[in-house]
C-alpha cells in the first residue's frame, strides 16, 4: 500500500521493497512530484533504494482489493518501473545553463540547478544527479565544490547509446520487431524515446544526426499498411459508388421489410388457423358427448 501528498485514499503499488535506510527512515519509499521531461506537467515518481521510478496505472472496469481487513474500493493498480534519471534532469540542466547564441552557458552547482520553483522534489535527487549527469555534462572542480554544465555533444552521444540499446532490446520482447527493416526499427525506437524528450532541441537533434524524417517515415509506413487493404473500384467515382451503395441499401431494406411483412402475415394466418382448429375440435368434442 502507498500514500502520498494530495491523495487520501489507499492505493496498491507494486515495487521493489524499500530498504530500511531510505529517505523516509521508516522502511518506505518516497513519492515525489516532479516535472514531466516532455510535457512539463506535474507527475508523481517513486524514489526507492536510490533509484527513481515512474508509475504506471492499470484499472479494470469493476474490481476492488482486499488488503488484510481493509477493502480498497479503487481496483486500480500502480506498478513502479525504473527510469533513467537523465531523462528527468535533462530539461532542468538545459534551463540552468542559460545558454545564449555564441556561448555554451554557465557552470553551476548541483544544489543551485536542482532548486526548481514549485518542485521541491528535485532536491531529493541530489545524490542521483551527481552520478548520472556526469554522462552528459562537463564538470569543473573548484576546491571542494563541483560545477556542472550540459554539453550538447555528450547528450547526443548518450541518446545514440539509448537508440542502440533499444534496437537490441525490442526484438527480444516481440518477434515482430525482428521482421522490421532498419528504417522502420529506427522510427519505432525514436518514437519511444520521444515520449521523454522535447522536440527542441533534443529530439530534432537526434533525428538530424540519424538522418531520419519522422513525419516522412510515418507517412510511408501508413501508406505501406494501406497496400494490403482493398481499395475502391477504379472505374467508379466516389459519388457513383455512394449513390449505388444507397440504392443497394434501400433495395436491401425494402426486401427485409417485405420479408418481415410476409413473415408477419404468415404467422397471423397460422394463429387464425390454430384458433379455427381449436374451435372445430371443441365443437366436435361437444357433439360426441
Amino acid at each position: 500500500m502507498a500514500r502520498w501528498d494530495g491523495i487520501e485514499e489507499t492505493r496498491l503499488l507494486i515495487a521493489p521493497a524499500p530498504a530500511p535506510t531510505t529517505a523516509t527512515g521508516n522502511g518506505e519509499g518516497l513519492m515525489l512530484s516532479l516535472r514531466h521531461p516532455k510535457s512539463g506537467n506535474q507527475t508523481c515518481y517513486f524514489l526507492n533504494n536510490g533509484s527513481i521510478q515512474e508509475l504506471h496505472w492499470f484499472k479494470q472496469s469493476y474490481g476492488s482489493w482486499f488488503l488484510g481487513d481493509y477493502v480498497c474500493e479503487d481496483g486500480g493498480l500502480y506498478i513502479a518501473t525504473p527510469i533513467d534519471p537523465v531523462f528527468l534532469l535533462l530539461p532542468i540542466f538545459e534551463e540552468a545553463r542559460m545558454k545564449n547564441e555564441g556561448d555554451q552557458g554557465k557552470f553551476r552547482q548541483l544544489d543551485e540547478i536542482l532548486f526548481v520553483n514549485t518542485y521541491p522534489g528535485f532536491q531529493h535527487l541530489l545524490s542521483i544527479a551527481e552520478d548520472s549527469m556526469q554522462i552528459v555534462c562537463e564538470m569543473k572542480e573548484v576546491g571542494s565544490s563541483k560545477f556542472f554544465r550540459l554539453n550538447d555533444s555528450k547528450v547526443l552521444a548518450w541518446l545514440c547509446h539509448k537508440v542502440h540499446q533499444l534496437k537490441m532490446t525490442l526484438p527480444t520482447l516481440d518477434k515482430n520487431y525482428g521482421a522490421q527493416n532498419e528504417k522502420d526499427m529506427l522510427t519505432e525506437v525514436v518514437s519511444i524515446l520521444g515520449e521523454y524528450l522535447k522536440e527542441e532541441p533534443w529530439l530534432n537533434l537526434l533525428c538530424s544526426h540519424l538522418k531520419l524524417d519522422r513525419q516522412q517515415e510515418a507517412s510511408r509506413q501508413a501508406a505501406h499498411s494501406h497496400e494490403f487493404l482493398p481499395g475502391p473500384l477504379e472505374s467508379t467515382s466516389f459519388d457513383q459508388a455512394k449513390s449505388g451503395s444507397n440504392k443497394k441499401a434501400s433495395s436491401n431494406k425494402g426486401k427485409e421489410t417485405n420479408k418481415k411483412k410476409m413473415k408477419t402475415e404468415t404467422n397471423s394466418q397460422d394463429i387464425k388457423d390454430m384458433f379455427r382448429r381449436a374451435t372445430r375440435s371443441s365443437s366436435s368434442s361437444s357433439q360426441a358427448k
